[in-house]
């Protein structure tokens, strides 16, 4: 893992340019080609000057570096390229608008100007952490719910298995993807989108499920920066607990229709009916089924619907 050098204390709370980076970092990345859908390669990136708001929102968090898009391809796509260059451990990438967001399994994630958080955080799991990646998803997840619930007082939900919920609506998803070196993961690019006003939420054709906006769900306009300093505050504070029951706890806690029926289609379209009943101690949802049986579901699930909305 790159460590800061000598000449150049942690960086914190601003936009670090690529090339001063290299100079404080080793072991230092060659140079990158421009990417697909990113503005910029790191050697070309032009120093984008962030909201001020931003700024003093990101003051003080125990951030490496952090980079500012005010248009990016995906938040994810630049923070994995930067890992493989040797980016560090808590490296942050946001961006005003995403034109190539992703979600899970391929999905689009929408993003314009203006109206959502986009960003990624890029970790390095330590080996004490590997065990537990499975759950890093589901951090992310955490991390916005608490914040929904530390601002507004809302009380939003954890769908299974990476999406959050108010008043039944997704308003938020995570993506975490790993970069692998043979088994060993070597960075995770934990990636946030939050829709914050009515014009974040996607068109009905890209909708495979009914989306809203926190603006909606609180009844007034959310202050998109502080909102993010509050998610990251949160991520932050929890990540020494994701191995632990507590943050069990605290996703079970949140889980989205427990107690209620759903279907969940599998891959090849196989779908199951039962109760959900929680999760196992691995994360993965248990289905209480009509037989009385419990079946086990991973995240191979490609949707989990309610029964009343298939009615």
């Amino acid at each position: 893992m790159a460590t800061p050098s000598r000449r150049c204390p942690r960086f914190m709370g601003g936009i670090l340019p690529w090339g001063r980076w290299r100079e404080c970092f080793s072991p230092h990345p060659s140079p990158l080609r421009r990417l697909p859908g990113t503005m910029w390669s790191m050697q070309e990136m032009p120093p984008f000057p962030p909201p001020e708001d931003l700024r003093w929102a990101l003051r003080g968090l125990p951030l490496s570096a952090w980079w500012y898009f005010p248009a990016v391809g995906s938040t994810n796509a630049v923070a994995l390229t930067w890992a493989e260059a040797g980016a560090p451990d808590g490296c942050l990438v946001l961006a005003d608008e995403q034109t190539q967001g992703r979600g899970r399994l391929g999905r689009r994630w929408y993003t314009p100007p203006g109206a959502a958080l986009a960003f990624t955080v890029l970790l390095r799991p330590l080996p004490d952490e590997v065990p537990a990646l499975s759950r890093w998803a589901v951090w992310g997840g955490l991390a916005v719910a608490l914040a929904l619930e530390r601002q507004w007082g809302v009380r939003p939900r954890l769908k299974w298995p990476n999406d959050v919920l108010l008043e039944g609506r997704k308003v938020a998803g995570v993506l975490a993807e790993t970069l692998w070196q043979g088994d060993r993961p070597r960075a995770v690019a934990l990636g946030i989108g939050v829709n914050l006003a009515p014009q974040a939420v996607p068109p009905e054709a890209w909708l495979d499920f009914p989306a809203g906006c926190v603006a909606d769900a609180v009844g007034r306009p959310v202050a998109r920066w502080a909102f993010l300093r509050f998610v990251l505050e949160t991520l932050l504070a929890w990540r020494t607990r994701v191995p632990t029951k507590a943050f069990l706890e605290a996703w079970e806690a949140r889980l989205a229709y427990r107690g209620q029926p759903v279907q969940a289609t599998l891959p090849g379209g196989e779908w199951v009916q039962g109760v959900v009943e929680g999760l196992t101690s691995q994360g993965a949802l248990r289905l209480r089924l009509p037989s009385g049986a419990v079946r086990v579901l991973r995240d191979t699930v490609t949707h989990l619907r309610p029964i009343a909305e298939e009615a």
